[in-house]
C-alpha cells in the first residue's frame, strides 16, 4: 500500500503539470495559471549545558487555470536532543538522540465545473516515527466549492469519500507488573475527507491563513489544523509564525492522541 500511495502521488503530481501544459498549448491558460507558492525553512540549535538541533521545512505550490485548480505540498521536521536512557539495572545516562522525524507529502487536482465549484482528487502520505501512527496514506475524490474569493479573503471547502491505510505506533501495556510493548496490525478503512482553506490579508504586508483537514472513519478519525501569520519584509521574503495541531481519535495505550508544532520560519515566495 505504501508503494501504491507513493506511485499514485507521483502520478497525481505529473497529472497536474500535464494539465498545465495542455492548457498552455491550447491557449486557454489564464495569466494566473502559472505555478505559484512558497518555501519555508526554520532552524534552531543549542550547545553548552543543553544540546539540541531542530529543522523544519515546507514547500507549497498552487496552480489555477480556466479549467484546473491544482496543488502540491511537502513538509518535513527533524529534531535531536538530549534524552535520558534508563538501563535494566535502574541506572540512567544522557544521550543525544532523535526526538522528532517526520515528513508529509500530498497533491490534488481539481477539474472546474464552473468558476466556483470543482471535482477534486487528492492523495496524502504521512510518515512519523514519534506519532500515534508510524505512517498513514489516504486517497480520495470529492466536490470542492470556492465560497468566497476577493482581493483580501479566500474561503473554500472540499468534501468526499476516500480510502486510508495506516500503521499504528507501538503502545505499551502492563502484564504481571511489567511494561511490555503492544502492537497492532496495519489498519485500513473507508473515510470521509473534509478540507477547509481560509486566507485573509490583514494589511498590505500581513496575512493569515488556516487549513483544516479531517479524515473520519469508523476505526479512527484524523484531524489536522495548520494556522499561520506571515509578515512580508520584501516582495519575496516573509517571516511566518505557524501553529499545527494533529489529533487521532483512537490510539494504543501509552500513546497520546494529540501532537502540536509551533514554528517560526523564513518564507520565500515563489
Amino acid at each position: 500500500m505504501k508503494n501504491l500511495l507513493m506511485t499514485g502521488l507521483a502520478l497525481a503530481t505529473l497529472a497536474t503539470f500535464a494539465a498545465q501544459a495542455q492548457d498552455t498549448n491550447s491557449g486557454t491558460q489564464t495569466p494566473s495559471g502559472e505555478w505559484t507558492g512558497s518555501g519555508e525553512l526554520g532552524y534552531a540549535s543549542t550547545t553548552g549545558n543543553s544540546r539540541s538541533q531542530n529543522i523544519n521545512a515546507k514547500l507549497t505550490l498552487n496552480q489555477e487555470t480556466d479549467q484546473w485548480k491544482n496543488s502540491f505540498f511537502l513538509d518535513a521536521l527533524r529534531s535531536k536532543g538530549q534524552v535520558t536512557v534508563t538501563e535494566d539495572n535502574g541506572s540512567t545516562y544522557k544521550q543525544f538522540d532523535t526526538t522528532a522525524n517526520r515528513y508529509d507529502v500530498g497533491a490534488s487536482a481539481g477539474y472546474k465545473l464552473d468558476p466556483r465549484s470543482y471535482v477534486v482528487t487528492a492523495i496524502r502520505y504521512d510518515h512519523d516515527d514519534f506519532a500515534a501512527n508510524r505512517w498513514q496514506g489516504t486517497v480520495s475524490i470529492g466536490y470542492g466549492y470556492m465560497a468566497l474569493k476577493t482581493d483580501r479573503t479566500q474561503l473554500s471547502f472540499e468534501i468526499g469519500p476516500g480510502y486510508t491505510e495506516y500503521q499504528p505506533a507501538t503502545g505499551t501495556e502492563v502484564i504481571n507488573g511489567e511494561t511490555v510493548p503492544l502492537t497492532q496490525p496495519r489498519q485500513s478503512e473507508v473515510v470521509a475527507r473534509g478540507l477547509v482553506n481560509y486566507k485573509y490579508r490583514i494589511t498590505d504586508n500581513t496575512s493569515f491563513d488556516d487549513t483544516y483537514l479531517t479524515e473520519a472513519g469508523s476505526k479512527n478519525t484524523y484531524m489536522q489544523n495548520d494556522a499561520g501569520l506571515a509578515v512580508s519584509m520584501t516582495k519575496k521574503l516573509s517571516i511566518k509564525v505557524g501553529f499545527q495541531v494533529r489529533h487521532n481519535s483512537q490510539v494504543l495505550p501509552g500513546i497520546r492522541r494529540t501532537d502540536t508544532l509551533t514554528t517560526t520560519n523564513l518564507v520565500y515566495n515563489l
